[in-house]
């Protein structure tokens, strides 16, 4: 309630008196106060400030009452902030008529704004804050509700320094420099200033000027004290962390006073450079005297910022401590080259988004990180320099890899700099723009030094070769064009160019504009000069020449189809040959496309998957009118394209470009249309042959049914409430996917290939397009799904299906008879078939592909009960599915279907492998042995024996899986089986997996018999399955990982990446098999391990004996001197992050989401719950016991930051962020309940408090969006906490990182701190 007016009336007669008596200021403060008191009012009171002020301006503006009003400010009768406010709003304006008067307030200025303690939550402090902010109308202005008092002492302080920086712009007439030449703040007089009664002569006019030139001086260096001070430092970083939309405008005119005031050169204390270092970001920041936390530890103690390694050092293994930085780069990029496996997801996003979480978390440069990233892809080109023969990924996809995909994740990087805000970049001197692109190019020039990585393999020899004579040719002066190269033999040059893998990253760089020919002349880029041209063999027919308009010809086609397009316009020509040229243009392009543009136009390939893909999905014609669909009329092309993309290399190409939710849904319609069609559609070759449409339907749904696990439960690997990435590579998921990315899903596209996917993902069709759209489709996938999940039933005699299976079994069997009996009369348990007779034209179904498909699985099963009754011999059955696949090979992914089913019920019998009725493994089974435990001698797990001896029995196999095999073996491994084979190989190879060990090494034993050039192969996959049984053996190849990782004393001498990876599969090293690293095994096992979950405690139980090893083996027991153990302490938690970085890659790796969630939501809360104890102290006499448990929970904190930043990214801009909020909040929770003591920990107290500051530090310094996810109710709660542990920086740097609801709080802590 308001004191009555008469109780005021009394403090201005007692101030009068008291001023016109001169009187003691102590002795009048100490009246009012006493008489305030006497009425009831509360001290410091709001409305005695405005009294006072409201008195003194301007009527008794004399020094007395400016001493009154100090006194009343020492004896804290007026709030200082709201007298401060009062006093800023009348004097800064009347500063040049009242010189006195600003220079009294910029001395209350220093003497009560720094201040800070008791502010915020002193008597009357909301009253006192509401009326400042009625003073200066900060709501208005900042836009923040007026609730919280720590907010407006924030906006308080801010606004304070801004008026003084405008009022001393204008003073030096700089604010007209500005870009926004008005101030927001009332700096100027709003009526003319007129001094009646005074009158000023010269001598007054000169004291006034030269009064106002030393109040500009001690307004610059009020500035420069409010920027300097430990408290008012932090409480400014608050308002540029929290009101980033003024920010800009502050930084400008501070930028502005330092560079051009002449102030400035009159200060004793503050020079123009203080001034501009102080307007850097860099030095406004809430720890300027930093602890010893977990980043310090982690980055500066470390020593990360120092040199690159030498070259031998990585190349010996990649195991230094600056390359062992990008460990989870290496392991992502080695995952990628799994053939089975495609990703919905293109790997330009993943390896964006894992490369800004590495320089986020390692705190490198980017310069480092560009040659981590080179350094990287190098490595996977050089593991496996000469692969195995096998369907699997050969050196093209690393290829790709290294020249496409990395490059455009470097423009990405790019890109993504240059659209920041164009304020932020003017803010920060140290934010040079270009800057990446500068630590690009000389990222490109170092690896020069790495020369053993720079070795090309054979294959690209001579283009690395030729890109070396492009450059001679440049620096020499002589210009050529790309046609002359093609034609150029290096015999013709007069100098000897040697390139290397660098020459093609050049290339590579020049063609994305990351680099120009500049890079030509960098020291020791070329070998030497020449003088003349080289002669040259006359041009060949190719690109140039059809660019120039020369018609195709079957030489130029042969040309064209070996040798990739040099630019994107050889191949937008070809692209419209494909759709507007004749048939057999459209063909011959479509054969272009699908050759060495495909595979090798590392420049241009990703232009070339996306011409694919829209010339697999053409537009219906505007003009088209037939009741077909307008895909039967190009059928030729179309198989052309499907064809072309079949092998396991170019599938992986459009994988590693995110092209497969696309190229998904363009086969889908194809399948439709063509699986619909009767089989004596068909279409004449240019060659004379015939294709049916049984055929092209087959081939598309090869190739469908490659980019997803089809035969596979849908269920298999769910974790938590989110499936695993693997599982969701479903039909419905990738339709999901590929509709996100149209403009019409509504989610913003920020970087250039998802607008590059949008584009294609619309040309095909701008509407959502899901499974519905395609009926059999969806028809044959849920009896697909149902066939794998429960027992075969529902055929009815007399339906159609029953009579397709009747025309299935005679085809199947039509020359096997038993005696009077025909064999095509077949009983099975869920079927009695008997076929019509053998008439010869009725032996093959004249019937729709997707009616057949549905008859296949009851065929089959009436097939394989019939052997297993006898009635039918393996041999008999074997030709029988063989018949069934060479009449329409898509049955085979039924047949899959089919027999996964069977396998998983164990109701068969088993079939003996003896060579008479099956065929037996017997020839090599003790050979197919030997390598197996050859490969896995690294990891130390034992496997049973395999070869049968006298007293053991033969090998068997379950009765679906000998069949399955039998049919196998029986394709020809040549390019027309190829892709079949493709289809067949890994699912074969999962059937055997699941089931008994020794299944996998007989099948391996059968096929090595047929595929001798196979061999190593089948072994290293037989050897994969040895982990798919035990989870022990899992875990005894999880910890060879860690051990060949942390192996050595010394990381740089054995352990790390090269330890870890190796050399790939090593069959071509040492003169065959050799052991292979446990790395590259890990990665080909974990998609096929079902019991998922167990996975990270196992990690984190190894990373924690991982700890103890390095602190044992790390850290001397005697230290002599300070900086001895400094550097033990450096080179222990060097390798702990090392084992945290590794421990996390293989986590995300193994369970993407699904396991991330699950690690914060249940697996970190447990083992911290538990009572868990260091046995450290029994193994060293507890003398590090300490120092083990610190290590610990740091190593946990990185761990569980990295998985986190590798899941949902640092930001926002990434699809998985949004799932980021809930599980981190549930998290943070269990933190803050466990400070609050709410929740009793079994874990060792260092542990506890490392993990919890070292999780802290992290997320604030390595990804602070995460921070903004949080509560303020949590993170009020996390800072309490800290406080306790004596961690006030760290507790107000985690306040400060969490918005407007949390700066408040964050002031207050400011303001208490000592």
């Amino acid at each position: 309630m308001a004191a009555p007016l008469t109780m005021w009336d009394g403090v201005l007669e007692i101030t009068q008196m008291a001023q016109a008596k001169v009187g003691d200021p102590l002795l009048w403060a100490l009246q009012i106060s006493s008489n305030l008191s006497c009425s009831g009012i509360s001290l410091p009171s709001p409305e005695l400030a405005n009294v006072l002020v409201s008195y003194i301006c301007w009527d008794n503006n004399v020094p007395i009452m400016w001493k009154f009003l100090e006194k009343a400010l020492v004896l804290k009768i007026v709030p200082p902030f709201l007298i401060l406010a009062l006093l800023s709003e009348r004097v800064i304006p009347c500063r040049r008529s009242k010189p006195v008067a600003y220079r009294l307030y910029m001395e209350l200025l220093r003497r009560h704004s720094f201040e800070l303690k008791g502010q915020i939550n002193g008597p009357n402090h909301e009253k006192v804050m509401k009326s400042i902010d009625g003073v200066l109308h900060l709501s208005e202005i900042f836009g923040l509700e007026a609730s919280d008092p720590g907010i407006i002492v924030v906006e308080f302080l801010y606004a304070t320094v801004w008026q003084l920086l405008d009022a001393s712009l204008d003073d030096e007439g700089l604010l007209e420099l500005a870009s926004d030449k008005k101030s927001m703040w009332p700096i100027k007089p709003q009526d003319m200033e007129i001094d009646g009664h005074e009158i000023f002569d010269e001598i007054r006019m000169a004291h006034n000027e030269k009064l106002h030139n030393l109040n500009t001086v001690m307004a610059v260096e009020l500035i420069g004290r409010f920027l300097q001070d430990k408290k008012t430092s932090k409480i400014l970083y608050l308002a540029r962390h929290n009101l980033p939309t003024h920010w800009p405008r502050f930084i400008e005119r501070l930028q502005l006073l330092g560079a051009n005031s002449s102030a400035l050169k009159s200060s004793k204390v503050l020079t123009s450079e203080d001034l501009l270092r102080l307007a850097s970001d860099k030095c406004t920041v809430l720890t300027h005297e930093p602890k010893q936390n977990l980043l310090q530890n982690f980055h500066a103690v470390t020593g990360l910022m120092s040199p690159l390694v030498t070259s031998s050092a990585v190349l010996s293994d990649g195991g230094s401590s600056i390359s062992s930085l990008w460990l989870p780069l290496d392991l992502a990029l080695e995952d990628a080259m799994d053939g089975y496996q495609v990703n919905a997801t293109s790997s330009i996003e993943i390896v964006t988004g894992l490369v800004k979480s590495l320089q986020a978390m390692n705190g490198t440069t980017w310069h480092d990180t560009f040659v981590g990233l080179w350094i990287a892809a190098l490595r996977l080109v050089q593991r496996e320099r000469d692969p195995i023969e096998g369907p699997v990924p050969r050196l093209d996809t690393r290829l790709c890899m290294l020249l496409s995909i990395i490059p455009l994740v470097v423009a990405e990087l790019i890109e993504e700099q240059k659209s920041v805000d164009i304020n932020e970049l003017k803010n920060d001197s140290s934010k040079v723009p270009g800057s990446r692109r500068n630590d690009v190019v000389s990222s490109i020039k170092l690896l020069g030094d790495y020369h053993s990585l720079l070795s090309p393999p054979h294959s690209v020899l001579s283009l690395a070769n030729q890109a070396a004579a492009k450059a001679m040719l440049l620096v020499s002066g002589i210009s050529v064009g790309s046609a002359y190269l093609d034609c150029l033999s290096m015999n013709e040059m007069p100098v000897k160019c040697s390139g290397n893998m660098r020459h093609l990253i050049v290339e590579a760089c020049i063609a994305r504009n990351l680099l120009d020919t500049s890079a030509y002349f960098w020291p020791g880029y070329v070998n030497g000069h020449i003088n003349h041209i080289p002669n040259a063999p006359p041009q060949m027919p190719g690109w140039s020449a059809f660019l120039k308009g020369a018609p195709l010809t079957p030489i130029m086609i042969n040309a064209m189809v070996s040798t990739p397009a040099s630019s994107l316009a050889e191949l937008e020509k070809v692209f419209e040959l494909a759709v507007k040229g004749s048939d057999d243009e459209k063909i011959s392009a479509a054969t272009i496309l699908c050759g060495a543009s495909l595979l090798r136009g590392w420049n241009i390939q990703e232009h070339t998957a996306q011409f694919i893909t829209r010339l697999l999905s053409p537009p219906m014609p505007a003009d088209y009118s037939g009741d077909e669909s307008h895909l039967i009329s190009i059928a030729l092309i179309l198989n052309v394209l499907i064809v072309g993309i079949a092998p396991v290399d170019c599938v992986q190409v459009f994988s590693l470009h995110g092209l497969i939710p696309q190229l998904a849904c363009s086969l889908m319609p194809i399948c439709e249309v063509f699986g619909s069609c009767v089989p004596d559609v068909s279409w004449k070759l240019p060659t004379g042959d015939e294709i049916s449409a049984h055929a092209v339907f087959s081939n598309a749904f090869a190739v469908l049914l490659k980019l997803w696990r089809f035969n596979h439960p849908p269920l298999e690997h769910g974790v938590g409430d989110v499936p695993t990435v693997g599982s969701q590579l479903t039909p419905e998921y990738l339709l999901l996917v590929r509709n996100s990315y149209l403009p019409s899903s509504g989610i913003v596209l920020n970087d250039q290939t998802k607008r590059r996917l949008s584009e294609v993902a619309a040309s095909s069709s701008p509407h959502p397009v899901f499974l519905d759209s395609f009926p059999k489709l969806k028809c044959w996938y849920r009896q697909h799904q149902k066939c794998i999940a429960s027992a075969l039933s529902g055929l009815v005699e007399g339906t159609p299906v029953h009579q397709t299976v009747n025309l299935l079994l005679t085809m199947m069997f039509r020359k096997m008879n038993r005696g009077s009996q025909s064999v095509t009369t077949i009983n099975s348990g869920s079927s009695s078939s008997s076929g019509p007779g053998n008439d010869d034209s009725s032996l093959r179904p004249n019937l729709p592909s997707w009616e057949i498909l549905e008859a296949v699985p009851f065929a089959v099963d009436a097939a394989l009960t019939a052997c297993a009754h006898g009635r039918l011999y393996p041999r008999e059955l074997a030709t029988g599915l063989k018949n069934l696949a060479d009449f329409l090979p898509a049955c085979l992914a039924t047949i899959v279907s089919y027999f996964s089913a069977e396998v998983s019920r164990g109701v068969w019998k088993p079939a003996f492998m003896n060579g008479t009725d099956w065929p037996s493994p017997a020839a090599n089974l003790s050979n197919v042995e030997d390598k197996i435990k050859k490969i896995l001698a690294a990891t130390g797990v034992d496997i049973p024996s395999l070869a049968a001896g006298e007293s053991s029995p033969a090998a068997t196999l379950p009765l679906p899986l000998a069949a399955f095999a039998s049919l196998t073996i029986t394709y020809k491994i040549d390019k027309t089986s190829e892709r079949f084979l493709n289809l067949a190989g890994p699912a074969l190879e999962s059937l055997a997996a699941g089931c008994p060990w020794p299944c996998m090494p007989i099948v391996a034993s059968l096929w090595t018999q047929k595929a001798k050039r196979w061999f190593d192969f089948l072994v290293f996959s037989a050897s994969r399955t040895v982990f798919l049984h035990s989870n022990d053996a899992v875990f005894q190849l999880l910890k060879s990982c860690f051990a060949a990782t942390l192996s050595g004393a010394s990381i740089s001498s054995n352990g790390g990446v090269g330890a870890l990876l190796g050399h790939g599969f090593g069959s071509h090293f040492c003169g065959g098999i050799s052991p292979v690293a446990p790395g590259i095994l890990y990665l080909r096992v974990y998609h096929s391990i079902r019991d998922i979950e167990f996975i990270t405690e196992e990690i984190i139980s190894l990373m924690m004996h991982s700890v103890t090893q390095v602190a044992c083996t790390g850290l001397p027991k005697e230290r002599n001197g300070l900086q001895c153990g400094q550097v033990s302490l450096a080179a222990a938690m060097t390798r702990v992050k090392l084992a945290a970085s590794l421990g996390a890659s293989l986590v995300c790796l193994s369970g993407g989401l699904g396991l991330v969630q699950l690690l914060f939501k249940e697996t970190l809360p447990s083992w911290f719950i538990s009572s868990y104890r260091s046995e450290q102290g029994e193994e060293d006499g507890g003398s590090l016991g300490g120092m083990v448990a610190m290590l610990r929970g740091y190593a946990l904190a990185y761990f569980a930051v990295l998985c986190g930043a590798f899941a949902w990214g640092i930001g926002n801009s990434c699809l998985a962020s949004k799932r980021r909020p809930k599980v981190l909040r549930a998290h943070m929770e269990f933190l803050a309940s466990a400070l609050d003591g709410k929740i009793s920990l079994g874990c060792d107290s260092a542990t506890w408090k490392s993990y919890v500051s070292g999780f802290v530090s992290l997320m604030v310094g390595c990804t602070p969006p995460w921070v903004l996810d949080l509560e303020p109710d949590v993170l009020i709660r996390l800072s309490k906490g800290l406080r306790q542990w004596n961690e006030e920086e760290l507790a107000l740097a985690l306040l400060g990182s969490g918005g407007v609801n949390t700066m408040g709080t964050a002031a207050e802590l400011i303001s208490e701190m000592q």
